[in-house]
């Protein structure tokens, strides 16, 4: 320690050293999803991945959605997203223009003019290993080991696939399953719709976030007490009834996939922390079912 003009001690200099991790690009975000729900699960008609975008931007935000819809831009601008990933496809089927004269268009010119990206996992998120439906089970209170209700054939391990099947901690009436149910979910005006015995018991259950129509036969199958999905449509839900079997719980489609995005968003949190990186996700509280109103 050098001394001080007049004998006294000079203090030593104290370096303040701050060391800053940079955020990760888009593309570093994109490739760790991916690694998590891989978009060669996804059905040969859908549409995942990035919609829109530079893959070299940096990303600090990141907000998960189900709908790509403007309420949902409109919080992906007042809360600064670099991106969104949503549940839903923007573009499912194929256009030729994206001109700013329709919603889509309107949606695609607003998100790069805030400079905010897109991008989409459906089906592969449906059906991953955990994927759609685990969150849906989770939400309405299965508990212990889920099996996939469709298994995915080019999973060897069996443990991908569209649905889940679990059971309940111990059976109980069907209303009282229903009643649980909705309490698990995000309310919407639509509510749930119950098909069967109020009273019957149920324990084992079939969950399929989504429309669950082409899932009947293996829900039957599955010998499950109940099947809870979306989207339900008149003749098939009558003739599944008719001719006995599980009772039915058709929720709404956006209340039934909404459970996933905190997982999806935790999962890419902790996928990216390996990195160090630091990004803020948050989940979309919006309810953009398409349903807004009961009389």
């Amino acid at each position: 320690m050098r001394a001080a003009p007049g004998g006294r001690p000079r203090p030593a200099t104290l370096r303040s050293v701050t060391t800053t991790v940079s955020p990760p690009t888009l593309n570093d975000v994109v490739a760790a999803f991916e690694a998590l729900y891989d978009p060669a699960w996804a059905a040969s008609w859908d549409a995942v991945g990035l919609v829109c975008g530079d893959p070299g931007q940096p990303v600090r935000r990141v907000l998960f959605a189900v709908d790509p819809v403007a309420e949902v831009v409109d919080e992906a601008e007042e809360w600064g997203a670099d991106l969104v990933v949503t549940h839903h496809p923007l573009l499912l089927r194929g256009v030729t223009s994206v001109a700013a004269t329709t919603p889509k268009g309107r949606i695609v010119h607003r998100l790069i003019t805030a400079g905010t990206a897109l991008y989409t996992a459906h089906t592969n998120a449906d059906t991953a290993d955990p994927g759609v439906s685990d969150a849906l089970a989770a939400a309405v209170g299965l508990t212990g080991d889920l099996a996939p209700l469709d298994p995915d054939p080019a999973d060897p391990a069996g443990r991908r696939g569209i649905g889940r099947v679990g059971t309940l901690p111990a059976p109980m009436a069907l209303r009282d399953f229903a009643a649980q149910a909705a309490a698990g979910l995000p309310a919407t005006p639509a509510g749930i719709r119950v098909a069967g015995d109020p009273d019957r018991t149920v324990h084992r259950v079939a969950v399929s976030g989504g429309a669950g129509d082409s899932l009947l036969g293996a829900a039957r199958a599955a010998g499950v007490d109940v099947f809870l999905t979306s989207d339900l449509r008149h003749h098939p839900a009558s003739e599944f009834a008719e001719q006995g079997g599980a009772a039915l719980i058709d929720v709404p489609h956006w209340a039934g996939e909404w459970p996933w995005l905190a997982d999806g968003a935790d999962r890419l949190t902790r996928a990216l922390a390996g990195g160090r990186a630091n990004v803020e996700t948050r989940v979309s509280t919006a309810v953009t079912d398409a349903w807004t109103q009961r009389f």
